[in-house]
């Protein structure tokens, strides 16, 4: 009898900010622990917009989740009988997301990631880009544009909000991103360029 783990599963949520993938990820989990399904969620450890050791989105839904400063820490996280690992804002753990989730997903345990697919600047955020490309399922939100209405698949930095320039750095990019609606907003293709206010 074969008894090696049948390869479990990656699922990729993505798309600006304020798409709801943070909820989506949430009732996600809520599923898996409904069904009796031991779940690791996990956030970086920089992103404490929501108090440590908590995600929460934009709408009020929070979960607990384990705080890493590098995605070579999820691992060492898991407990025996763990079946799902759900990654919120997988735009702050850099590229080597994409190997500790291939390798979790490939030894039997299913991923669920969330994350930014663009900058603010307009430009694919790794590494949710390369994460899409090897899911087996692919969930692409928008939000909603703050000047027409319209489906939003970006989000710009609002001048004089603090933050630094987009980089390949990971870190530099968390202190980028860490923000709301004070800073950010979700905006269309034809609104994504952000004026400076009129001085009349």
């Amino acid at each position: 009898m074969d008894d090696r783990r049948a390869p479990g599963r990656l699922e990729v949520i993505g798309g600006p900010m304020f798409a709801g993938k943070t909820t989506e990820l949430v009732r996600r989990v809520d599923r898996a622990r409904i069904a009796g399904r031991e779940v690791l969620v996990v956030s970086h450890a920089l992103d404490e917009r929501h108090g440590p050791g908590r995600i929460a989105s934009h709408t009020g839904l929070a979960v607990a989740s384990r705080a890493v400063s590098r995605a070579s820490e999820i691992p060492g996280h898991l407990r025996p009988g763990t079946v799902l690992v759900a990654v919120d804002e997988a735009q702050f753990l850099g590229l080597d997301l994409v190997d500790v989730v291939t390798d979790l997903a490939d030894g039997g345990v299913d991923v669920v990631v969330a994350g930014l697919t663009v900058t603010f600047d307009g430009r694919p955020f790794e590494p949710l880009p390369s994460l899409m490309a090897l899911a087996e399922s692919v969930t692409r939100l928008t939000a909603v544009c703050t000047v027409c209405g319209r489906d939003a698949a970006y989000h710009v930095r609002l001048h004089g909000a603090p933050g630094r320039e987009a980089a390949s750095d990971a870190l530099t990019t968390v202190a980028g991103y860490v923000g709301g609606a004070e800073s950010y907003q979700a905006r269309c293709r034809a609104h994504r360029a952000v004026h400076p206010p009129d001085r009349g």
